[in-house]
Order: structure tokens, then C-alpha cells, then sequence
């Protein structure tokens, strides 16, 4: 990979694109957009975003313009934006055949718990979707922080699986 090739398209992937996805697109575009360009699918979209995961995204000033639930399959024909980075946000999309990527790009899978799944009342519900937001920002920061240009494409993926298994792994 090479930084001169930046901003890096990268491919946020869950079963229903409703939240998880949806929440890293948001916050990968927004903060890091000048080095990466996110999208987010899912296998069987939601056909909506999660009402929590709007309120969240512009509770700390993300924007939510253009957000909307997408299939994967957006993602695979010819002429479709070519992936860098494709990453699994939940274990149902991990365990399924996924659309062969051209280019053949880097992925890992970073599990998260849903919260959209979360059952409880409205402050407990609030909370969880926080709590698991803070989990992907932090992630993806780790991710933002490698040395793209330096790591071979063996050392990228020891990193990425990496992160997905301990977010608390300093990626440097």
C-alpha cells in the first residue's frame, strides 16, 4: 500500500447495515477523510439507520447526510469504488460468503456487540450505543495510526486481526 495512493477506500461490512457499519462510516469520513473514505453494507440491509445510531452521530456533531442502509452487492460489480480495507463489524457478516472484492483487499474481522439487539429502556439503550461507538472510534484509530506505507501486506493483517481481537493494542 502506498500513501500516495490516499485517501484509502474502505468497506465497513454487518448483517443489517442499520448501526455498527453505519456508526464507523460516520466517524471514519468525518474525522479521518482526508487519508480514507469510508462506505458501509451489509449482507441483508436493515433498509434503514437505526434511529440510535442517527441520535448518537449528531449527539457528538457527526454529520448524517447521505447515510442510508446498503447490500454489499453495491460494492462488487465492475465500475463500483475499489476497496483497500474491508472490515467485518459483526459475526453473522464474518460467517458469510461475502462477494469476491476486486483487487483482493486487505480485510479483518472487529467484532462488536449489538446494540441494536440491546434490549432496555431508553437511557440503558443510549448508553450501550455510546459504549460500543467509543469501542469502533477507538479502533479505527489504532487502524488510522499504522504506518500503511511501511507494514508489507503479511505485517498489515497480523495488525488489523490484531486490533479486532484487543482494542486496547497500541498499533504503533
Amino acid at each position: 500500500m502506498s500513501e500516495e495512493r490516499a485517501p484509502y477506500n474502505v468497506l465497513f461490512l454487518c448483517t443489517g447495515n442499520s448501526a455498527r457499519s453505519v456508526l464507523a462510516e460516520a466517524y471514519m469520513n468525518a474525522r479521518l477523510g482526508d487519508r480514507f473514505h469510508a462506505y458501509s453494507a451489509g449482507s441483508h440491509p436493515a433498509g434503514q439507520v437505526n434511529s440510535h445510531a442517527i441520535a448518537l452521530l449528531k449527539s457528538v456533531d457527526l454529520s448524517v447526510e447521505g447515510l442510508h442502509s446498503k447490500s454489499w452487492d453495491e460494492f462488487a460489480p465492475a465500475g463500483a469504488p475499489r476497496m483497500d480495507f474491508i472490515f467485518t463489524v459483526c459475526d453473522n457478516a464474518a460467517g458469510e460468503v461475502c462477494p469476491i472484492w476486486p483487487g483482493h483487499p486487505t480485510s479483518a474481522h472487529w467484532p462488536f456487540e449489538d446494540p441494536a439487539a440491546f434490549v432496555g429502556d431508553e437511557e440503558a439503550t443510549r448508553r450501550k450505543f455510546l459504549d460500543v461507538f467509543m469501542q469502533i472510534r477507538r479502533r479505527i484509530d489504532l487502524f488510522a495510526s499504522l504506518p500503511l506505507r511501511n507494514l508489507d501486506s503479511m505485517a498489515l493483517k497480523r495488525k488489523l486481526d490484531e486490533i479486532g481481537r484487543n482494542e486496547t493494542t497500541h498499533a504503533g
